[in-house]
């Protein structure tokens, strides 16, 4: 399976990111980093700079077609950012309209928001923006981690790092039961 991992060019919280990445290479799969630029994604620890990582595929109105689920690291920038650029935000949507599974986690529900693709459904996310999701039509829950089997794609998401171990291995197994 590719999974691909989408972040902005900076700003991603580097345990969101590194963290699931080594889940989804554990499970034998192919993760790769997506971003709106060539390069290096720079992450951070916190508010810290922490390590860069290359990246595997620049978006140009890519849809979900070369991958088979998505990965959404948070960080407060990373989605900020992501929201921003109509690409990144029509290559989100596009796996819920492929009803492909989606997993975010923190802050990375920002994407999703700006993708309407929240409707109905219910998720977590870290706290401040559960405003948001209920604006755009989602129930927020404060829960470690949750799975919503809405139609059309899955979505699994967590609140923020402390829940990383029970993220990454509720969405390893959404992925492996919508396994091509």
């Amino acid at each position: 399976m590719r999974i691909a991992f989408l972040t902005a060019p900076e700003g991603v919280e580097e345990i969101e990111l590194t963290e699931p990445w080594k889940a989804v290479a554990r499970a034998g799969w192919n993760p790769r980093l997506v971003s709106t630029e060539a390069g290096r994604v720079q992450a951070y620890d916190h508010l810290d700079k922490a390590g860069t990582f290359a990246v595997d595929h620049v978006l140009a109105g890519d849809t979900s077609d070369a991958f088979d689920a998505l990965v959404l690291p948070g960080g407060v920038a990373n989605p900020d950012a992501l929201r921003m650029d109509e690409r990144a935000v029509g290559f989100a949507r596009s796996f819920f309209e492929a009803g492909k599974p989606v997993a975010a986690i923190c802050h990375a529900p920002w994407t999703l928001v700006e993708a309407d693709v929240l409707r109905g459904r219910t998720l977590t996310s870290w706290p401040s923006l559960a405003t948001d999701i209920r604006n755009a039509g989602g129930t927020w829950v404060d829960e470690q981690v949750h799975v919503c089997d809405a139609t059309p794609a899955t979505l699994v998401t967590s609140r923020k790092p402390d829940d990383l171990e029970a993220f990454c291995a509720a969405f390893v197994k959404e992925f492996a039961a919508h396994r091509s």
